[in-house]
């Protein structure tokens, strides 16, 4: 009988390589693999790296040695930084194969051809097995076909990739390529295959979700596709990833006002509360703009949560001007910032910027943001002591069954019954850190 090989999967980054290593998970699976974990002894293993920030692409060549040391396996690296950093990924004698964003949904076929040369006992030069092609030039959207496997009950559902507005910090683009919409029909019958296996959740994610149809030669938007996934029975909630603000206008609001399975959550990328700050970012707003989506939001959703993302440490970012972005946050008051430390990405307009902030600067100014991140979700949590939420339960941890309000909030719950993939009504009671804790409606 023939070995079934065994194959195992380490994802880092976004939403978008998860969903994308759930596409590759399902293919490996048709060709007949079995998943399993590094504990198990894979045949394979493959690393769908991510390259965001300086840090990101430290834990990618991390994983990667780390992985061979504990096992003599065959190691796949796959994903952003593999895309930009080839070389780098050739000289690392740990790698045996490396695969671009476009290479990723052949994975079965490369792994395929190197593990008969291995059978066959043939010497391969690591440089034929290298397959990265050139993204800048990709126009299409690359399909995994209709994606249904997940080990989750929340899962992701790609609709785009690729982005077009090249701020000055950030290396994305040149990993991902231009944006690329996914025709509407086949998310439809994606959400509608995953309703059928009884998902009640999904994600909307890519790598600029808000540019969704603007490649499109027909006027079919973001909105218009929202409002189709929203007909589909069997799911519940429909959540958004990250969006750019500008999308959020009066008619998008208006729009979405109807559709009552969306979420009234929404991550807004910020980066910056000083004007000055985001004009050298090149993003495409200013802060009185984002502050009217915000307010915006807040006048038209009930309960809505806001989320967002902050750079500190932005070449020639001065006191002052944080002092600014620190004062527009505290008006502002998400209910949680993810605070990042500038990182320098070559090849970028922001690695040349004079002025670049000492490390220790950054650190500070960085723990003072979370710290007003941590006070705001304190005082947004508090709100709901002794009030009722719906939550979809996930997964158990220990005692408790951990889930999410439709805004976002972690609630967990003790309790002997099985809830995974279940809604119910919880009274919330206390505060467990940035988690909730509650007790089943009955």
């Amino acid at each position: 009988m023939e070995h079934q090989k065994k194959i195992a999967f380490l994802t880092l980054g976004c939403k978008t390589n998860q969903y994308e290593t759930n596409g590759m998970m399902q293919k490996f699976i048709e060709a007949g693999y079995k998943i399993c974990d590094l504990n198990d002894n894979p045949d394979i293993y493959v690393v769908n790296t991510c390259t965001v920030t300086n840090i990101a692409d430290r834990k990618s060549r991390q994983s990667l040695r780390r992985i061979k040391k504990k096992n003599n396996t065959i190691i796949v690296a796959v994903g952003c930084y593999a895309q930009i950093a080839k070389k780098e990924l050739q000289k690392m004698p740990e790698i045996d194969i490396v695969l671009g964003n476009k290479e990723k949904k052949d994975i079965v076929e490369y792994v395929e051809n190197f593990w008969a040369k291995r059978v066959d006992g043939e010497s391969v030069p690591i440089s034929t097995l290298v397959e990265v092609s050139d993204i800048s030039k990709q126009k299409e959207y690359d399909e995994y076909g209709c994606v249904t496997y997940t080990e989750r009950s929340r899962t992701e559902i790609k609709i785009q990739d690729g982005c077009n507005n090249f701020c000055t910090y950030c290396a994305i683009p040149f990993a991902r390529g231009r944006i690329r919409s996914r025709k509407k029909e086949n998310v439809i019958k994606e959400v509608e295959a995953l309703a059928k296996k009884g998902i009640k959740e999904i994600v909307l994610t890519g790598i600029h979700v808000a540019s969704y149809g603007k490649d499109f030669k027909e006027e079919y938007m973001l909105i218009d596709l929202l409002e189709d996934l929203n007909k589909i029975d069997g799911i519940e909630r429909i959540r958004l990833g990250s969006l750019e603000p500008t999308i959020i206008t009066d008619e998008f609001v208006k729009r979405l006002l109807e559709l009552e399975k969306v979420c009234n959550h929404f991550h807004l990328s910020l980066q910056s509360g000083c004007d000055e700050t985001l004009k050298r970012m090149n993003r495409k707003y200013t802060t009185e703009e984002f502050k009217q989506v915000t307010e915006r939001l807040r006048k038209y959703i009930k309960d809505v949560n806001l989320t967002t993302d902050i750079i500190v440490g932005f070449p020639g970012e001065t006191e002052e001007e944080f002092n600014i972005t620190y004062k527009f946050l505290q008006n502002i008051a998400f209910y949680k910032m993810h605070v990042f430390k500038y990182s320098k990405r070559d090849g970028t307009v922001a690695a040349k910027m004079p002025n670049q902030i000492d490390g220790n600067i950054a650190e500070e100014r960085s723990k003072k943001l979370i710290e007003l991140s941590e006070k705001n979700m304190k005082m947004y949590n508090e709100k709901y002591i002794s009030k009722e939420a719906q939550v979809l339960f996930e997964e158990k941890q220990g005692e408790f069954w951990i889930g999410h309000t439709r805004n976002y909030m972690v609630v967990k719950v003790k309790t002997d019954d099985v809830l995974e993939n279940v809604e119910k009504n919880v009274e919330i009671i206390e505060i467990d850190g940035e988690n909730m804790i509650g007790s089943i409606v009955i």
